[in-house]
């Protein structure tokens, strides 16, 4: 009886097979279904391209707000609200647009420190803080818009940082990409020569574009202003715009 079955199990695992082997979908013949299963090595030639653009920043961002302190949270809040609003104030007056001014963040913390006598922490004030992130599009102002802010702002002016960014980076990511797809072009061209064959079309490509968020800049004074005679200096330097892809190439007959 075990005999008799091992046979039934062998006849319908050929059976299996064949069906497998036969019967293609969608008209694909099924014997190359059955090679492609069976065969997961890449084929053909692989090249990886890499093309790089330098970019100049057109728009900087800045970090900044108002840090206030007092012995009740309604006295710390009333100061913290006036120095803003001379902040914000500051701002549009220098030309940034409301949309491009956004809250980072506000909180309310409580001020304490050790009382040696007491032997325990006791509270002596309230300190509010308000951060933004203000985007300036006319980037030559930047220094500008600095003195200005911590003028309004007098003393309870925080400038965190500032960073700087291209405000579209497409143009720049195209000609990154342009870059990359030659040097692969190149690399399989020299791969095939050197292999003495002859290279057929690409079969496969995959692309991954970097492209850098603001580079921030944090050595800046926090409250003091600046003369008026004087802006602040501002360098915004360059950024690097980075494409990477693969290609596959098929092996010309």
């Amino acid at each position: 009886m075990k005999k008799i079955w091992l046979v039934v199990i062998g006849v319908v695992m050929i059976l299996a097979v064949t069906g497998l082997a036969g019967c293609g979908s969608n008209g694909v013949n099924g014997t190359i279904e059955l090679k492609g299963i069976l065969n997961n090595q890449q084929e053909g030639i692989w090249v990886n391209g890499e093309g790089k653009v330098t970019a100049v920043p057109d728009v900087a961002i800045l970090s900044l707000g108002i840090q206030a302190q007092e012995v009740s949270v309604a006295q710390a809040q009333s100061e913290a609200a006036a120095a803003m609003d001379k902040v914000m104030a500051a701002l549009k007056n220098g030309g940034v647009a409301e949309k491009d001014i956004q809250t980072q963040s506000f909180n309310i913390q409580k001020v304490t420190r050790y009382d040696n006598d007491k032997q325990q922490e006791i509270t002596i004030g309230y300190q509010v803080t308000n951060m933004v992130t203000a985007k300036i599009r006319n980037i030559d102002k930047a220094g500008t818009d600095i003195d200005a802010v911590t003028t309004a702002g007098g003393d309870f002016t925080r400038i965190n940082s500032i960073g700087f960014t291209v405000d579209d980076p497409k143009p720049y990511s195209e000609q990154a990409r342009q870059l990359a797809v030659a040097d692969a072009a190149a690399k399989a061209k020299k791969l095939a020569d050197t292999a003495g064959v002859k290279l057929g079309k690409p079969t496969y490509i995959s692309e991954n574009s970097y492209v850098p968020g603001p580079v921030y800049r944090t050595d800046m004074a926090s409250a003091a202003p600046a003369p008026a005679a004087v802006p602040t200096p501002v360098s915004p330097g360059e950024m690097e715009i980075t494409t990477n892809v693969q290609i596959a190439y098929d092996i010309a007959d």
